[in-house]
């Protein structure tokens, strides 16, 4: 487990997080229990798109728990398994591969959107589109990755058939982009900091934007979720940690320069690809989005493209818990 601040980062830490505790009331504090447990375990990854979770520190120590932990996790595929298993209490990722392990049995629940679109699939020339892109080949970091399901969905949207249309190329090491780099793929599906590391360094070109183009843009792309018995046993402790890191995707709309900083000062983002991904993503539209939409829609596109067996119904009845999330947009509108 990597220890996230030094001293002086604690200072920037928690002038963040006083600024950010001042937006949306603080009264249903009052009204709320303590939360059942003290300790949170939190799963994360080199992700810049999850900047609320990387300094929501502070924040969850003002939500009464004194004892919080990230855990650094080397694939972000891997994050539900953890949390279905109990080794980390709270993971967010796409929500297609929230689903895929929902579909396999994987005790979590759904909880919550985080932000809309955040990937963008960049291509070489002369590709404009997907459906150009049939018979190509596509680099991914694993099959039942993120990156192979969502654009196994986006294929599928279009007509294609993703298992039998493209050419799927497995990066040796994970370094799905330095295998675009060198012209090794026609096409990558990348998330932050890639897409502004590509254009940084002149490589191919977007062809998808999910922050921009629909019906990617509709939805939250990623989710917060967490493990089932974490989640029924203490609901206090839940609620608390979904308004810590709601109030930290506010703060990260209303301060980027501040969030870029910290980011970078904790070695987790250059402060330019930091600004570029913070000036892009929604962290807003959380009050606007339906987590349940984007659940059902996600669902749906695997569905038709044979990728889960659970109907839409199924997985939003068994396995997401929308009350804590429903309750904070109450409490916290402005």
């Amino acid at each position: 487990m990597r220890m996230m601040q030094n001293r002086r980062q604690f200072v920037t830490s928690a002038s963040l997080a006083a600024a950010a505790a001042a937006i949306g009331p603080g009264a249903a504090l009052a009204a709320e229990g303590p939360p059942e447990t003290t300790t949170i375990k939190l799963a994360y990854y080199g992700n810049i798109c999850l900047a609320p979770l990387l300094i929501a520190k502070e924040l969850l120590h003002a939500e009464g728990f004194t004892d919080v932990r990230y855990v650094e996790t080397p694939e972000d595929f891997t994050i539900p398994e953890l949390v279905g298993r109990g080794e980390v209490h709270f993971g967010s990722t796409f929500a297609g591969t929230v689903l895929d392990h929902i579909d396999k049995g994987v005790p979590i629940f759904a909880l919550s959107g985080v932000h809309s679109g955040c990937y963008e699939l960049f291509a070489h020339e002369p590709f404009r589109s997907i459906t150009e892109l049939r018979g190509k080949k596509l680099v991914i970091k694993g099959l039942n990755s993120d990156g192979h399901q969502y654009l196994s969905i986006m294929a599928a949207h279009v007509g294609l058939d993703p298992k039998t249309d493209f050419d799927w190329v497995i990066s040796p090491g994970g370094d799905a982009l330095e295998v675009f780099a060198r012209g090794e793929a026609d096409a990558f599906l990348a998330f932050p900091p890639e897409p502004q590391e590509l254009r940084d360094r002149k490589i191919g070109r977007a062809i998808i934007s999910t922050v921009q183009d629909k019906p990617w843009s509709q939805y939250f792309c990623c989710l917060l979720f967490g493990a089932k018995d974490y989640v029924r046993n203490y609901p206090n402790a839940t609620k608390r940690y979904l308004r810590a890191l709601l109030k930290a995707a506010d703060f990260c709309s209303d301060e980027p320069e501040r969030v870029a900083r910290q980011l970078k000062d904790d070695g987790f983002a250059r402060y330019d690809y930091a600004m570029q991904t913070l000036d892009e993503i929604r962290y807003r539209d959380w009050r606007y989005y339906s987590a349940e939409d984007s659940m059902r829609f996600f669902a749906l596109r695997l569905h038709e493209a044979g990728m889960i067996r659970k109907s839409p119904n199924q997985v939003l009845a068994d396995s997401t818990d929308w009350r804590f999330f429903n309750e904070l947009k109450r409490e916290l509108k402005t």
